[in-house]
């Protein structure tokens, strides 16, 4: 038991020493060469923290490396480095020395066990990256793994399945590949998809509507194909009357990812305990309207006496707080300044992000619970043999009931996105961010080829605090 107890003391304690501090905090350098836009440095900071590749974030450190290598136009180094997290994905198993040690400190000394949108966003970044070097194939393979990697994930959930089902923008992403391609069929396929999910998962749980730009690619790829009938059913369906343009010169499409996503903080449930029979007890939170009951039978007495003389427990969850972005709106103009094209919100990756670990807390609420349950039967059986250290066993336990606030902090907020028919040749045109600290104009430089599509990706890293 003196064995275990040094063991469980000198872990717990070089766990408190380094993990006080959130995820985002043990980062700020990073983050802060990031919010100035110097990709350049963090880069090197990347490349100095490369042991991380190995440790129990190397999720997050190849989700950052490919991210900054994707900014700085090095793609095939982005893809290298997406592969490795989509392998950790698909490899993922549990550790059971750092399962075990979780239950007596908190989830962050595990392997990073990425959430599901983060998951998708790899082969979402991945996609981008293979457009950017012309291989349309590899990128319909990224884009069609999103919805397919989101289906596989859910139906593992027996209780409390994610909102976050299945992501229209993929299927957006999936039509606009097949659409530079020239497959219109296959294209007016995934567009009509998209909109399926729109109407049934993300506009009704997320609050965000079909963008227009969709509307309009839907019905010009029917149009193209001959579905009469289906333009037809979507100009009832939109209120919209369509008339079809010929493609002069060549098309842009512009992903606008706005700000930064959320970063993980943790707060506590305070739960009270009512005893009940047969060696059950609950745990419940009346304000929240949560009961977990707890079965503390195959406990031997030391242990269920330490649940006897509690009344309340304290358990440790992650939540997100949000960065403000400062821009909420952006168009663009040609060089002439008399077309202007707006930018449709696709994506609200603060909103999925939020309801989806909302989803998991209900899911894993009893896990807290159990990591609690551990630490109070080893209390008790401490303090049985030594009240001195069994109190520095209850000291270490309070501080070491911590959430796990790790998270890809890379990750934009809001993904929008618009098409613009050009003429053959090169552009600068004009990007307008508008919000409520003011406008910025941005010139950028496209060169537009007859009858292909151009893919612009445009990053704002500017946020205004958090809420």
């Amino acid at each position: 038991m003196i064995k275990r107890v040094h063991w469980f003391l000198f872990i717990s304690i070089t766990y408190l020493l380094a993990g006080c501090a959130t995820y985002y905090q043990q980062s700020v350098a990073f983050q802060e060469r990031l919010q100035k836009g110097d990709l350049p440095e963090a880069q090197k900071i990347l490349l100095k923290q490369e042991k991380e590749s190995g440790g129990k974030n190397r999720f997050l450190y190849w989700c950052n490396r490919g991210w900054v290598e994707y900014m700085l136009g090095n793609y095939e180094e982005s893809i290298r480095f997406f592969n490795e997290a989509d392998l950790y994905i698909d490899d993922l198993t549990k550790n059971y020395g750092t399962e075990a040690l979780a239950l007596l400190t908190n989830p962050g000394v595990k392997p990073y066990v990425p959430e599901d949108p983060e998951k998708v966003m790899v082969n979402y970044y991945k996609a981008l990256a293979f457009i950017k070097l012309g291989r349309f194939e590899d990128a319909l393979v990224e884009a069609r793994r999103i919805p397919q990697k989101l289906y596989e994930l859910n139906d593992k959930y027996k209780n409390r399945k994610n909102r976050y089902s299945d992501d229209a923008f993929a299927h957006i992403l999936t039509g606009l590949i097949y659409d530079a391609t020239g497959d219109v069929n296959n294209a007016f396929i995934a567009y009509r998809n998209a909109i399926r999910v729109y109407d049934s998962i993300i506009t009704p749980q997320f609050g965000i509507p079909v963008p227009e730009q969709l509307k309009a690619d839907v019905m010009r790829t029917a149009w193209l194909t001959g579905f009469q009938e289906e333009v037809k059913f979507f100009e009832d369906k939109f209120n919209l009357k369509y008339q079809h343009i010929p493609l002069q010169g060549g098309y842009v499409v512009f992903f606008w990812e706005n700000g930064l996503g959320p970063v993980k903080d943790e707060w506590s449930i305070m739960f009270t305990k009512i005893d009940g029979a047969g060696g059950w007890v609950t745990l419940a939170n009346d304000q929240l309207g949560m009961e977990f009951p707890v079965y503390i039978g195959n406990l031997d007495s030391k242990s269920k006496g330490a649940f006897s003389d509690l009344s309340v427990f304290r358990v440790a969850f992650p939540k997100y707080i949000q960065r403000q972005p400062v821009y909420s709106t952006a168009s663009i103009a040609d060089s002439t300044g008399k077309n202007v094209w707006s930018l449709y919100k696709a994506e609200d990756l603060n909103a999925i992000l939020l309801k989806t670990l909302e989803d998991r807390m209900w899911r894993e609420m009893a896990s807290g619970l159990a990591r609690l349950a551990s630490k109070k039967a080893l209390e008790a059986a401490v303090r049985e043999g030594d009240k001195n250290i069994g109190a520095l066993v209850g000291i270490i336990n309070a501080a070491t009931e911590k959430a796990d606030t790790r998270n890809w902090q890379t990750l934009p907020a809001e993904i929008h996105y618009t098409r613009l028919m050009l003429p053959e040749g090169k552009h600068v045109i004009k990007l307008t961010l508008e919000g409520k600290m003011g406008t910025r104009e941005i010139p950028i430089q496209v060169e537009v080829r007859k009858g292909r599509t151009t893919f612009i990706n445009w990053r704002t890293l500017d946020f205004a605090g958090f809420r």
